[in-house]
């Protein structure tokens, strides 16, 4: 009798799994683009996503200039360093237009995106976990040198609901105009126009001249948790804030990229927008005041600058990170 129940239990169990997986299966796109992405143009958004779930357009999804390896971070909700695949995934980039059914949720989408992936590139994966290297974000030897961010004003008594706060990217079209008052220090600095950075969270641009990329991040009101993450984004390392800070901070940090890892960046889910721009300047736009020579310029790497400019170290370690292995995918997709 107990052996019969039992089978019985794991038989409604197996049909209540396999039932689930059909639900999940079943969920995907009304209709869906995926089409090659156009080259990068210096001056315009390099890369992101719009639309979708909790935005104003959530019928129509949109992935603009997105390696596959970005679209892969999208589709599982995971960190760039936690997908292990061919280096193609870093290179190969794609257009991707969606409609999304009435009434889904973000995790909703999130699994049309896996079942949009597996149909169209045949994608098979596993998930499995490895030690590997990783930083801790720790305080240096004097302190922080970042500046604190100011108390909040009371908000107007005619003001609506609470805002999420999060940094708004401007248009293309203002990132234009914008562009052209750019300025570039002496020492490499990049300067923005007065009240152009963010009032909560993170701005980052990315400009290249004569001596290679730069890259310059606006931060306001940031946690250093949000400032771990944003550093994890950068370095396709998990980093883990053992400052022991708790306040929020206003600081600008300039640094070199790694070009390697320039492909697979991107401001997804990292509470920052990134833009490109070439200080030589794009057809019909003028490009940033330089306040000296270019070609003397000189930016130290991520680790260096954090600790140069925040007073903050990087320190490295090893520890488990959960992976998603990619064991099939194909390079181009079928046909739309």
């Amino acid at each position: 009798m107990c052996k019969t129940m039992r089978g019985v239990c794991l038989v409604i169990l197996a049909s209540c799994g396999a039932m689930a997986q059909s639900a999940d299966e079943q969920l995907t796109f009304e209709v869906a683009s995926i089409k090659p992405a156009e080259p990068m143009v210096p001056g315009k958004m390099m890369m992101g996503s719009r639309g979708g779930p909790g935005s104003a357009d959530p019928g129509h999804l949109t992935y603009s200039n997105l390696s596959l390896k970005n679209l892969l971070v999208n589709a599982y909700g995971v960190k760039a360093y936690q997908i292990s695949g061919p280096g193609w995934l870093d290179s190969t980039r794609f257009d991707v237009v969606a409609k999304v059914p009435q009434g889904a949720t973000k995790e909703q989408v999130k699994v049309m995106l896996q079942n949009l992936l597996k149909d169209r590139f045949k994608l098979a994966v596993h998930h499995e976990t490895k030690d590997l290297p990783m930083y801790a974000l720790v305080a240096g030897k004097n302190g922080p040198k970042m500046k604190e961010s100011p108390e909040d004003p009371p908000p107007p008594a005619e003001a609506g609901g609470p805002s999420d706060g999060a940094p708004k990217p401007p248009e293309p079209a203002d990132m234009a105009k914008t562009m052209g008052r750019v300025s570039v220090g002496p020492d490499g600095t990049i300067n923005l126009p007065k009240g152009f950075g963010p009032k909560n969270g993170c701005l980052m641009m990315m400009m290249a001249g004569p001596s290679g990329l730069k890259t310059h991040m606006q931060c306001s009101k940031q946690t250093m948790a949000g400032l771990a993450e944003q550093l994890s984004n950068q370095m396709d390392r998990p980093v883990t804030d053992m400052t022991g800070l708790t306040a929020k901070y206003d600081f600008n940090l300039d640094f070199a990229p790694d070009e390697n890892r320039m492909a697979a960046m991107m401001p997804a889910g990292g509470g920052a927008a990134a833009f490109c721009h070439d200080v030589s300047a794009g057809p019909g736009m003028p490009g940033p005041k330089s306040d000296g020579p270019p070609e003397t310029v000189s930016v130290p790497p991520l680790p260096a600058a954090v600790q140069e400019q925040l007073g903050l170290k990087l320190e490295q370690k090893k520890g488990p990170v959960d992976l998603i292995v990619i064991d099939k995918m194909e390079k181009t997709p079928t046909e739309n």
